[in-house]
């Protein structure tokens, strides 16, 4: 039987930062990337519907996130993590289930998700809720590195 289960948006302030714990799952769940820092990425979604950026917790520990947007156009969903642990305790089914509650209370008609197209596990999670391949290709441009840039080599 999983623990129970709350959602609750990220915390920052005198009861907790979640940071860390935040990171760790992300990390350990293969969604940080090189050219991603998980924690500029927290401080640009603090300052943008920071609501929106959920945690689920169970045991007394954050076993889930999952960082929300509305653009006014589309809902997007980043980060959906589970901790490998609790995965198939219905925890991201549930914290899904919240992100697309809160994206229709803002008259959000359409959520899109990213997925890595090697990622079938993922892929075949959010099939499962309904989700569908929208036969589009993902385009991205870095406007702000999150790295500096490489050091020239020293002559």
């Amino acid at each position: 039987m999983p623990a129970p289960f709350s959602i609750r948006p990220f915390r920052r302030d005198a009861t907790g930062d979640d940071t860390e714990p935040v990171v760790a799952l992300w990390r350990a769940a293969g969604l940080v990337v090189p050219w991603n820092d998980p924690y500029l990425d927290i401080e640009r979604k603090l300052e943008v519907q920071p609501e929106l950026f959920l945690v689920g917790e169970a045991d007394g520990r954050i076993v889930a996130t999952a960082m929300i947007g509305y653009d006014g156009h589309r809902g997007w969903v980043n980060y959906l993590a589970v901790d490998a642990s609790s995965r198939g305790d219905g925890y991201g089914r549930l914290l899904m289930a919240e992100a697309e509650r809160l994206l229709v209370e803002r008259g959000c008609p359409k959520l899109n998700l990213q997925v890595r197209s090697t990622n079938s596990d993922v892929i075949a999670f959010y099939e499962r809720l309904g989700y569908t391949d929208d036969r589009v290709s993902s385009l991205g441009k870095r406007l702000i590195p999150d790295l500096p840039p490489a050091s020239p080599p020293l002559e």
